[in-house]
């Protein structure tokens, strides 16, 4: 009976090997390992991104421009009367980084003016800048310093200059930074000089 029992248990060999077990948990800690460092890779990207979303929202933020007082604009009284060109000073929103002013006269320009009315849109307008106050010579707009643009309407490819209650949009793009958006209505009467706040 003993004989027979030895027997059987010499023919079925299923038991496992210490070999067989420490490949399986080899191959567990593999897999495991592979894991947290995809995870943990995953991680550290996707803080760097978060990190560079954070910087460039910063840098937009202090490259912004603002209004520093009224917005005029002058006109032609004879005829039924248009406006002829838009004036308003630009400062430094933040004291931030500095903002390329370089008129469309120059070359090549960084800074983008373009005007909409209900009748058309002109994506690059003519446009002059003029610093007042304090001033370096350069055409950059630096912390403390102000400049009047001028926004020349009567730029060829403004077909229908604004006249009594038209109201227009000019948005000012500079390389770096937001978006300067000023909407403002013509009055009743037009002047020569007209305050369009």
């Amino acid at each position: 009976m003993l004989k027979r029992l030895c027997k059987g248990l010499r023919r079925d060999e299923r038991g496992i090997t210490g070999l067989e077990t420490a490949i399986i948990l080899i191959a567990f800690v593999v897999v495991a390992s592979v894991f947290a460092y995809t995870v943990l890779s995953a991680g550290i990207f996707s803080s760097q991104k978060g990190q560079e979303a954070i910087h460039a929202g910063l840098e937009q933020a202090r490259a912004s421009m603002e209004i520093k007082g009224s917005v005029f604009a002058e006109g032609n009284t004879t005829g039924n009367g248009t406006a002829t060109a838009v004036l308003f000073t630009l400062t430094n929103a933040l004291k931030g980084q500095k903002i390329d002013l370089s008129p469309t006269s120059a070359p090549a320009h960084v800074t983008i003016i373009s005007y909409t009315d209900a009748n058309q849109h002109v994506e690059d307008i003519a446009w002059d800048v003029a610093f007042i106050g304090m001033d370096n010579g350069d055409d950059l707009l630096e912390m403390d310093e102000q400049a009047v643009i001028t926004v020349d309407l009567t730029d060829a490819r403004v077909t229908t200059p604004p006249g009594a209650y038209d109201t227009f949009t000019i948005s000012v793009k500079p390389a770096t930074g937001a978006v300067l958006v000023i909407e403002r209505t013509l009055p009743a009467r037009i002047d020569t000089v007209m305050d369009l706040n």
